[in-house]
């Protein structure tokens, strides 16, 4: 099953890159301005203090929590990360198929190795989508450690995705090698 993504690479990297770009104007065009300008926690790539997280909580007050939880955790990103990890395993699927070490492998092994490098930022997403609703939902109960939790999260999971990216660029620029290598190879043929 995990294979029949490869054929859906293009039209689940432009859903992904759409469901983001909805994300992203929400944040720059109603999100700040609920709290004073700060960006959201999610947005934070190498984290966050304690103090930081509380002072975009307090500046969104009850209203402006309430609408973040709903408008991005209960909705768009309760969506996202399953689509942007299957539009990664996908592209990682298909810009592997050019590499002939990778190709020789089983499908079963080639969607292991795909899943195995893209569910740690699935499970980081979801549990730090988890942990800042919590925060949102409640914030009297937010303490130290939901706070150094959710700046965790983040980070593992920007490092994660990051890690997801960097095999795809490579699987692409080896392939680009390797047809390089092929078309030279069959020019002096040719000749």
């Amino acid at each position: 099953m995990i294979m029949r993504l490869r054929r859906h690479a293009a039209a689940l990297g432009v859903v992904a890159a759409a469901v983001f770009a909805a994300m992203t104007l929400l944040e720059f065009l109603y999100f700040r301005s609920l709290s004073g300008g700060l960006p959201s926690l999610d947005l934070r790539f190498w984290g966050f203090s304690e103090s930081e997280g509380f002072a975009w909580i307090a500046a969104l007050g009850r209203p402006g929590a309430e609408v973040i939880l709903v408008w991005h955790y209960l909705t768009f990103d309760l969506v996202f990360p399953a689509l942007l990890s299957a539009a990664l395993i996908s592209l990682m699927l298909k810009t592997g198929e050019r590499l002939p070490h990778f190709a020789v492998l089983s499908e079963t092994t080639r969607s292991v190795v795909a899943l195995a490098l893209v569910l740690p930022y699935t499970i980081a997403d979801y549990a730090q989508n988890i942990v800042v609703a919590r925060v949102l939902a409640d914030p009297p109960s937010a303490g130290a450690r939901s706070m150094a939790l959710a700046s965790g999260l983040i980070v593992a999971k920007f490092a994660f995705l990051a890690v997801s990216v960097a095999v795809i660029a490579t699987f692409v620029l080896a392939g680009l090698r390797s047809a390089r290598r092929s078309a030279g190879v069959g020019d002096r043929k040719a000749r």
